[in-house]
């Protein structure tokens, strides 16, 4: 039997990236996945006979170090393309866009407040940006390196000057209609800026949870949180970073699901040597990486039987409930969206922040909003290989839809979300039925079942300010390591957050590193 240093759990873009650190120090290092291709929920697949997309339709935060470190550019993948613009539609045809700090369809005054914030929020997010590839110290950690890492915060944040500072204080954890409200006049801008503090989230505009936090989460990265699609698509990224990490001697396991992962007893603790698949086999290792959500990987793969009651309490209780769906649909032409001569932007369809509200109040009851939010993008617009030629792919992320519906998913439940979702559509884009060859509908549920993702929550646990930082996903874990001797972490539910950003899989091999 082939013993290994690192068994990884998980082929997304964070195990293959941890992989590729470890595999390039010499380690050997197995990664299983369960499904039969890699990316994890950013995996491109077919939906359709010539039709493919992936639930991750766009890129707004990648590490630009990891794709640095790891040399991507030579092996296809490159954030170096131009940015989609994000357009708030308008069912008149008004519509709001933004790129950088140009901004069109808003008044004067909220053309000069858009560019201020933008700088101030921008250099916010600078300030943070160090840290999401820093591994946060432990509560209470007194060494050297937990010191520093605090007083590197403390000077960054005294070098804003006093003024900026204090407003960064303030804002951090304000909610995100107070922020909009502070700002802007047009309801259709307060929209559309919020929505990147919430998508994927269980937040609303008003709720006081860390939405600006998020918000400066996704606009770290090259572009600044805008959004990209690479000329070869999303699987762009992941066939790089295959290639980079079997180069480096990394094997790869598809169709291989982890069942259990192997606990023994080490004098006074418990230590893992490696994972049974749920063929049987059993593979050892020094060390066992799981990039799998937080409840996957302790209560069922490691087992409540060999955690301590308060660890296990603390894992039940994050909230990791998903509340996007994701919808496809093959086209036989490109859709016209009224007044826009391209949809090849990313377009919102949230008219004003209490649309957002009113569909986040129906999900919390366990209900679907009967007037849609959601996010809209034609990727094969920037990819061609994604539909044949002349026909085209829409991917959209629709907000507020609950993992628990009240009546329980059923293929009629699910008709009825797709119908709702199709005709808000066709408000904006009068002539899109017509085009339909073929739609699917994700919702959290099915996100869980074919993803192997908790809930269906696309950040494994949500992004909040208890669930944050050097308690992300929990006190005992934040730091990649656990209660478990040789077992580690960095999946999305891990420092700094979900997205293909990368940055916890990259933490993670560093820590294993030192």
């Amino acid at each position: 039997m082939h013993h290994y240093d690192t068994i990884i759990i998980g082929a997304g873009h964070n195990g293959l990236i941890c992989s590729a650190y470890l595999a390039k120090k010499g380690h050997q290092v197995l990664v299983l996945e369960a499904s039969d291709n890699l990316g994890g929920l950013a995996e491109t697949r077919e939906f359709h006979p010539g039709f493919k997309a992936s639930v991750a339709h766009s890129i707004s935060n990648f590490s630009t170090k990891v794709a640095k470190d790891l040399n991507l550019s030579a092996y296809g993948f490159t954030n170096d393309v131009s940015p989609m613009t994000t357009v708030g539609l308008n069912a008149s045809g008004e519509h709001v866009s933004l790129n950088g700090l140009e901004i069109e369809g808003v008044g004067v005054e909220d053309v000069k407040s858009y560019k201020e914030y933008r700088q101030l929020m921008q250099k916010f997010a600078n300030l943070l940006n160090p840290f999401w590839h820093k591994t946060m110290p432990r509560i209470g950690d007194n060494s050297l390196p937990g010191v520093m890492t605090f007083a590197q915060l403390g000077l960054k944040l005294r070098l804003l000057g006093k003024e900026d500072m204090g407003e960064f204080m303030r804002i951090a954890t304000l909610p995100a209609r107070d922020l909009m409200d502070e700002n802007f006049n047009s309801d259709l801008l307060k929209a559309v800026l919020s929505w990147d503090g919430l998508i994927g989230s269980k937040m609303a505009p008003r709720s006081p949870n860390a939405t600006v936090l998020a918000l400066l989460f996704r606009m770290t990265g090259e572009h600044g949180g805008a959004h990209i699609i690479p000329a070869e698509g999303i699987e762009s990224l992941f066939i790089a970073l295959k290639e980079v990490t079997e180069r480096a001697g990394t094997e790869i396991r598809t169709g291989a699901r982890v069942s259990e992962i192997l606990i023994q007893a080490d004098e006074s603790a418990l230590k893992t040597n490696g994972v049974k698949l749920a063929t049987g086999e059993t593979i050892t290792a020094n060390r066992v990486v799981s990039t799998t959500d937080p409840k996957r990987t302790f209560l069922e793969l490691v087992g409540i039987e060999n955690l301590e009651i308060e660890f296990t309490n603390r894992i039940r209780r994050l909230r990791c409930d998903g509340y996007v769906a994701k919808l496809h649909l093959a086209l036989n032409g490109e859709p016209k969206f009224s007044g826009l001569d391209k949809p090849d932007g990313r377009l919102i369809i949230a008219p004003d922040m209490d649309a957002i509200e009113f569909a986040f109040d129906d999900a919390k009851y366990g209900e679907c909003s009967k007037q849609p939010v959601m996010e809209v993008v034609i990727p094969s617009l920037q990819n061609e290989s994604l539909a044949p030629v002349g026909q085209h792919v829409l991917s959209a992320h629709v907000m507020y839809v609950p993992y628990e519906l009240k009546n329980s998913w059923t293929d009629q439940a699910r008709a009825v979300l797709e119908e709702k979702v199709i005709d808000t559509l066709s408000y904006y884009a009068p002539d899109i039925k017509k085009q339909i060859l073929c739609s699917e509908l994700l919702t959290p549920l099915d996100l869980e079942q074919r993803h192997n993702v908790t809930s269906g929550h696309w950040h494994h646990t949500e992004l909040s300010l208890d669930q944050m930082f050097m308690m992300r996903p929990t006190y005992e874990v934040a730091q990649y390591t656990t209660p478990i001797l040789g077992l580690y972490v960095c999946g999305a539910g891990s420092h700094p957050g979900g997205g293909l950003m990368g940055a916890p899989g990259h933490n993670a091999a560093h820590e294993m590193l030192k």
